[in-house]
């Protein structure tokens, strides 16, 4: 370790699931070699390393959920499980030669900004480093969410979220409480019920969902893609501009959202006979106003007589007694929380150090907020990828990330132009004008006006997930830097705090 300790480089990036190799192989295409990913665990993935639970799955068709620059011509299903995407993502990681820059079991504890040197001082669990350009790529799927459940503590079994899963724990012949409706309890629900004695769903909400037309791809499409490279070029085209064409009435016209509420009812009633349970598990929201969540196995899953639903949340734990907020009571071996994550409040903030010396979730104490979804102002030279207003309720976040990397890349080079010790800083003016225009867009969405709480809105209910609009909109917005929106920052020529200039004038 002693001889990293003042070890610089040039660009940190700090996880290794998409955003990070992405952004790892977008900087050696820009020709910088001078990086490291900074990964906390012992292995790349990110989420998809993380998410091992039973029945795990993607809910975007696979030939659309990877890089453009890396098609997999071998994709094993239309919608890929778990294994299959991590998988993929140690491929990348291989044939783009990004291992000797990773440096595993590396947490970031802290990172600084040192104005004199222009430059970001980090910790980690391995030693320290400093890096000119910090890109942050730690994703908002990245740190599980428990609901603190009075009693919790003193439940003697087996207790652990979805993104943990305890694979010692053996679930067969127990009482299982599922507590959460998410995208991982629906596809956690039928993976577990047949094996379980009695499976229970603790159900605060319920989601809206659709048939998951998932099917083996054969293995002569996958030879067709693999000699004709074009054909799976042209299969992820129409998987992408079918999801360009529904934006519309998910951010425009929520209202034409109608029929396909009444697809879901049908695919509710084709499964669930009893009244009783089709009312619980009817939404009385908006279609899309959460996530629209893809299973041709849950519903069947719920009818089956070892289950019971409870439409109500989980308010106390006594024992191994689990009292809903209903007041209705259920005996349990293991609990099994899907709760989600920290999103609008990611961790990753309170590690971060602005120039004035505040972290970025004081700054971001009011809701966050980036220039085009990238940059903090007061935070030069710090870039996150998948950042505030820029999830995506329909299609692939894939598309998202690689239009990020493009302004990286732009970034990158606008470095190099104006030479010498430099860092940009957004401008807070250009940073609010950004988040308005945003949130002026946003109020006619679905999201906003769907009548639901999600883990889109944050605690004062903005809505600083999800981008309004297109993923050609995103891509034309962030293809280049635009330096009137940034402060330019240069070195001092004595050891005082860096300058600041107008965008466009020379130091």
């Amino acid at each position: 370790m002693g001889e990293r300790e003042h070890e610089h480089v040039r660009v940190a990036v700090v996880g290794s699931g998409f955003g990070g190799l992405g952004a790892a192989v977008r900087l050696r295409r820009e020709g910088v070699t001078d990086f490291v990913v900074l990964e906390r665990a012992s292995s790349v993935g990110g989420t998809w390393r993380d998410n091992s639970y039973p029945g795990c799955a993607c809910d975007v068709p696979s030939h659309l959920y990877s890089f453009s620059f890396a098609p997999n011509p071998d994709w094993p299903r239309t919608f890929s499980g778990q294994e299959h995407i991590r998988a993929y993502l140690e491929h990348v990681t291989d044939v783009f030669r990004l291992r000797p820059h990773i440096r595993f079991d590396s947490e970031v504890k802290r990172m600084a900004w040192d104005g004199e040197r222009l430059c970001w001082d980090i910790e980690t669990s391995s030693g320290s480093i400093s890096a000119d350009l910090v890109v942050s790529a730690t994703g908002p799927l990245s740190d599980p969410k428990v609901p603190d459940i009075p009693g919790l503590e003193s439940f003697p079994g087996k207790v652990f979220h979805s993104a943990r899963w305890d694979h010692d724990a053996d679930l067969r012949g127990k009482r299982v409480a599922m507590v959460g409706t998410g995208a991982s309890a629906i596809q956690i629900v039928p993976s577990i019920q047949p094996d379980v004695s009695r499976l229970t769903l603790f159900q605060r909400t319920p989601p809206w969902v659709m048939p998951r037309i998932d099917r083996a791809i054969s293995g002569a499409e996958r030879w067709v893609h693999r000699q004709l490279p074009f054909t799976s070029q042209v299969r992820r085209g129409l998987l992408w501009g079918i999801r360009e064409l529904q934006v519309q009435a998910f951010t425009k016209r929520p209202n034409e959202l109608g029929f396909v509420e009444q697809l879901a009812r049908r695919n509710m009633a084709r499964s669930i006979k009893d009244p009783a349970l089709r009312a619980k598990l009817t939404p009385d929201y908006r279609i899309g106003c959460k996530r629209i969540l893809l299973s041709s196995a849950y519903y069947p899953a719920l009818a089956q007589p070892n289950v019971d639903v409870v439409a109500s949340g989980l308010a106390e734990v006594r024992g191994s007694t689990l009292v809903a907020a209903d007041g209705s009571e259920a005996e349990v071996d293991a609990i099994v929380f899907g709760t989600g994550f920290h999103v609008t409040d990611m961790p990753i903030a309170d590690r971060v150090v602005g120039a004035d010396g505040r972290t970025l979730a004081e700054t971001w104490k009011g809701g966050m907020e980036a220039l085009r979804g990238a940059s903090a102002a007061g935070f030069p030279n710090w870039m996150t990828v998948i950042g505030p207003n820029t999830g995506l309720g329909n299609s692939s976040m894939i598309l998202m990330i690689e239009s990020q990397l493009n302004y990286l890349a732009d970034y990158v080079r606008q470095l190099d132009v104006l030479g010498g010790r430099v860092a940009l800083d957004a401008r807070p003016d250009a940073v609010r004008a950004w988040n308005h225009r945003v949130q002026e867009r946003m109020k006619r969405t679905v999201w906003n006006t769907g009548g639901c709480t999600s883990w889109y809105l944050d605690a004062s209910g903005r809505n600083t997930t999800i981008w309004p609009g297109t993923t050609a909109e995103f891509r034309r917005a962030t293809r280049r830097v635009d330096l009137a929106e940034y402060d330019v920052l240069r070195a001092p020529a004595t050891k005082k705090t860096a300058t600041a200039e107008k965008a466009g004038v020379d130091a």
